[in-house]
């Protein structure tokens, strides 16, 4: 729940075990923490392009019309939802050489959880500068990372050796993802007034 955002960033090790207590459904949590946070990024990304505009070092700064960035938000939201259910696979298909066998339902619960740091890296979007944005996100992705090495363990009951290996692959394939949708997300904020037109 949404409940978790502080514990996870300040005693990410507590949490994790309040969390696996609880037993949560994937549509529990998508709905209690997913969509809310998924809208950080997003909404920012749209004020920022719209007020402020694209700074990619250039004397031209690109801003979108309200309604070419509103379209172009939900193209957005919607690419996240569909990353953290992907990552929830990705873990779910990791989870099946282990004794553990977590269902898809929990593994993506995992990976909404995971996913936390980068939907508040989103906030940087208010002000739309590249450097900016890639060095939030870099952070959210680092402090992903950690979650990622501290849950996993616990997640698949496996000692921490295994754990760094799987975390490991989990999190390169992470960072493909999210290589695509920042991609994505610079083809459509950045040049989205194109695209939709």
């Amino acid at each position: 729940m949404i409940h978790h955002v502080w514990g996870l960033m300040a005693h990410p090790h507590r949490e994790w075990k309040n969390i696996e207590g609880e037993h949560e459904s994937a549509t529990h949590m998508y709905a209690s923490h997913v969509l809310l946070l998924a809208t950080v990024p997003v909404v920012c990304a749209f004020i920022g392009t719209t007020t402020v505009g694209w700074d990619f070092g250039r004397s031209a700064v690109v801003t979108l019309s309200t309604i070419s960035a509103l379209q172009l938000a939900v193209l957005f939201y919607l690419a996240i939802l569909g990353a953290i259910a992907l990552m929830g696979f990705v873990i779910h298909r990791m989870a099946q050489r282990y004794p553990v066998h977590p269902d898809l339902n929990r593994c993506i619960v995992f990976a909404g959880y995971v996913a936390t740091p980068m939907f508040l890296a989103g906030l940087v979007a208010l002000y739309p500068m590249i450097w900016l944005c890639v060095l939030a996100g870099v952070a959210g992705l680092c402090y992903t990372g950690y979650l990622l090495y501290l849950g996993i363990p616990g997640f698949l009951g496996i000692d921490r050796k295994e754990g760094f290996i799987v975390s490991s692959s989990t999190l390169g394939i992470g960072v493909l993802v999210l290589e695509v949708l920042l991609a994505i997300a610079v083809l459509l904020w950045g040049y989205g007034a194109h695209l939709v037109y």
